[in-house]
């Protein structure tokens, strides 16, 4: 649906809110005097004589002007008459706290529809919705108590939960919260256009968004190019996951990827950062409101402690974060300023001999700084002062802070343990540009994701490309072609293949097979055939005519036709590469380990169309099985730059014929010394485009 965007930011950054309601429309106004709202407030009640010291009035139409915002605390059917009254009199937009809609079943779905037709255009969030906060102006459309106070510029969060984000607003780590906006069951706006309006807002620094679900997957697309242009760092948190193999049935692929995988696909195309818990969506957003995006993933951490550095090794290990080592010219500068038994690594352990001393420890962080790395990390740990002196734990903290500021590098101060930084130094930390980050395992995640983010920035590929043929592709109108049409085709596209011939009968395959070399296989040959060697429909390794000749008899026995073809003796390792159309995501791209043990090995990397030669690389470097490709321990190496090759033409055939194809998935894809052949191969096209391609020995 298209909002007039003057129509939706007057709704989030009012000048006037009506309430309409009792006890929830009460606990509005009283939010909105706790965050010292400027603007004018009314209240709609016809049965009370003021809500919060503020006087009623019994009817929407007897409001003293049109308000830029409405709260809607009234049942579900008031609500649906309420929001068609305050779209005819040209409200900015509403919340819908009421719930009975599309969650409680058919009479709630019913009762949603007439929701979204009487809103026209006409902003509304919910229904099922809690609101939002605006801490810029302090406009509290929001029914409960939270933690968020009056700022000047901070984060935004969109959530889909209503409850995680008043938890999101409790948070003791000094991320300053703008804006809070609940979406509920997003009848008539969605986390999309919150996305949208926030970006929007000069003073919204980063955008974090916890979702269950996206509804419009290229406008988020477009809104994240936007984003990248402005240099506002988006961060998710993504919940709730599901398999699409109910999608595609036919396939490993459908095994293997899921909706969840498509969304990291997803976000990591985009160079949008991922969290995967609540911390870590709040440490990012504090990582990304004070630094932005990180340039790169090189590191450096710095503790007067082994343990320390160990552990944020370790809890680096299955991040794509680096802690390189020291050049011999950087080694020496730092030599000068540390005792000889330090020794110099990364993570350093500093030890304490010059703890206390500020000047030596100013020094010391200086020329750590003469290095290239993307983030300098201090870890350390505060005592409670109101037990403890904690003078030399401040008195590193804040050599830290003069030589980030002196060299112009992005710092972070890390805690080990989350709960062992103070508000009070926090607070001191972002007010010098540094970013205070609470629990170690948490800090890294949250530097993962701003590098994830920074290094997609850098590098320009092309945005996915989504395109839609769900409802073509769902109406029956799909042709299963068996494995000799598959062939055929992939053979028009100029994708390599054993050769191979139809047989019909037994005794014209010696015939047929004609020059064939040995050894060949026999397979029977039915589009709904899923995997052949489960149905013994599959014999490999014949290598004498009369083998052949008695296989074909027998197995055309249970199957109208069989192909008989040569065996690939080029060998190195078999890769399965499939494409495959999902309804909200459009085709993509799979790669990974092949054969028969497909789905237990479980090694496969997703990728959105189209694709880079440089991509795909990427992905395939990211096998486990990448080591095989290369000649692992002495053996034969694969012709790696052919089999990129042929990846980018099977992921081309999608540029070409996207509207016609459904599924590809060839596996196992041979890759050798001297290339990449099909061995095996399922497609799945629509009726139309398999009539507009000759049909070749059928």
């Amino acid at each position: 649906m298209q909002f007039d965007r003057s129509r939706l930011l007057r709704f989030l950054n009012p000048k006037s809110i009506a309430v309409v309601g009792g006890r929830e429309s009460e606990r509005v106004l009283e939010q909105c005097a706790k965050m010292a709202y400027g603007g004018s407030l009314w209240a709609v009640n016809p049965n009370r004589a003021e809500l919060a010291g503020i006087p009623c009035v019994r009817h929407i139409n007897e409001l003293p002007e049109v308000p830029d915002a409405v709260f809607l605390g009234i049942s579900a059917d008031q609500s649906v008459e309420s929001v068609g009254i305050l779209e005819a009199i040209g409200v900015g937009g509403v919340v819908c706290l009421a719930s009975g809609f599309r969650e409680v079943g058919e009479q709630g779905k019913e009762r949603q529809d007439r929701l979204i037709q009487v809103a026209g255009s006409m902003p509304v969030l919910g229904p099922n919705c809690y609101g939002y906060i605006n801490a810029l102006t302090g406009a509290v459309l929001f029914p409960d108590q939270h933690g968020m106070h009056r700022v000047d510029r901070g984060v935004a969060i969109v959530t889909a939960s209503g409850n995680l984000g008043i938890n999101f607003t409790l948070q003791q780590r000094n991320l300053p919260i703008a804006w809070l906006i609940t979406v509920g069951n997003q009848a008539v706006m969605g986390i999309e256009h919150m996305l949208e309006a926030a970006l929007e807002c000069a003073d919204i620094q980063a955008i974090g968004l916890h979702i269950e679900g996206l509804r419009d997957v290229p406008k988020f697309i477009r809104l994240v190019e936007h984003a990248r242009e402005r240099g506002v760092a988006i961060i998710v948190l993504k919940t709730g996951k599901s398999e699409i193999g109910s999608k595609i049935t036919q396939s490993h692929t459908a095994i293997l990827a899921g909706e969840s995988r498509l969304y990291m696909v997803l976000f990591r195309r985009l160079g949008v950062g991922q969290v995967d818990t609540a911390e870590e969506f709040l440490e990012a957003l504090k990582l990304a409101c004070v630094h932005g995006p990180l340039e790169g993933n090189r590191l450096v951490s710095m503790s007067c402690s082994g343990g320390e550095a160990s552990l944020i090794a370790d809890l680096a290990i299955h991040r794509n974060l680096q802690f390189p080592s020291f050049d011999p010219e950087h080694a020496s500068l730092l030599r000068e300023t540390l005792s000889e038994y330090v020794v110099l690594s990364n993570p350093l352990d500093y030890h304490t001999f010059i703890w206390g001393d500020f000047d030596r420890t100013n020094r010391m962080f200086s020329a750590m700084m003469a290095g290239d790395f993307d983030l300098f990390i201090l870890v350390i740990d505060f005592p409670d002062p109101e037990c403890c002196d904690n003078s030399d734990w401040t008195g590193t903290m804040r050599a830290f802070v003069e030589a980030c500021k002196s060299n112009q590098v992005k710092g972070a101060v890390v805690s080990s343990i989350t709960e062992n930084m103070t508000r009070e130094i926090g607070k001191y930390l972002i007010e010098n540009r540094i970013a205070p980050l609470q629990g170690m395992g948490q800090a890294l995640a949250a530097i993962e994701s701003l590098s994830q983010i920074g290094m997609g920035w850098k590098y320009s590929a092309e945005p996915p490309r989504i395109s839609f043929y769900g409802s073509a592709m769902d109406s029956g109108g799909m042709e299963s072609l068996d494995e000799h049409e598959a062939k055929k085709l992939l053979e028009s596209w100029q994708i390599s293949v054993p050769y191979g011939v139809r047989v019909s009968n037994a005794s014209g395959a010696l015939q047929k097979a004609g020059q064939m070399r040995f050894p060949v296989a026999i397979k029977a040959l039915d589009s709904n055939l899923e995997h052949k060697s489960e149905a013994g429909a599959v014999m490999i390794g014949l290598t004498e005519k009369e083998q052949l000749e008695s296989g074909v008899q027998r197995m055309l026995e249970r199957w109208k036709s069989v192909r008989i073809e040569e065996m690939v003796n080029d060998r190195v390792v078999e890769l399965m590469v499939s494409i495959s159309h999902d309804p909200q995501f459009g085709h993509f791209l799979m790669l990974g380990a092949g054969g028969t043990l497909v789905e237990i090995i479980d090694d496969s990397q997703l990728l959105m169309l189209p694709v880079d030669e440089k991509q795909i690389h990427e992905a395939l470097c990211a096998l486990k099985i990448w080591p095989l490709l290369t000649g692992y321990r002495g053996r034969k190496q694969a012709d790696v730059k052919k089999l990129v090759k042929t990846v980018k033409r099977i992921s081309g055939v999608v540029d070409e014929h996207a509207q016609d194809i459904f599924e590809i998935e060839i596996n196992p894809l041979i890759v050798g010394e001297s290339g990449a052949v099909a061995a095996d191969a399922l497609i799945r096209i629509s009726e139309t485009g398999w009539k507009s391609w000759i049909k070749q020995d059928r």
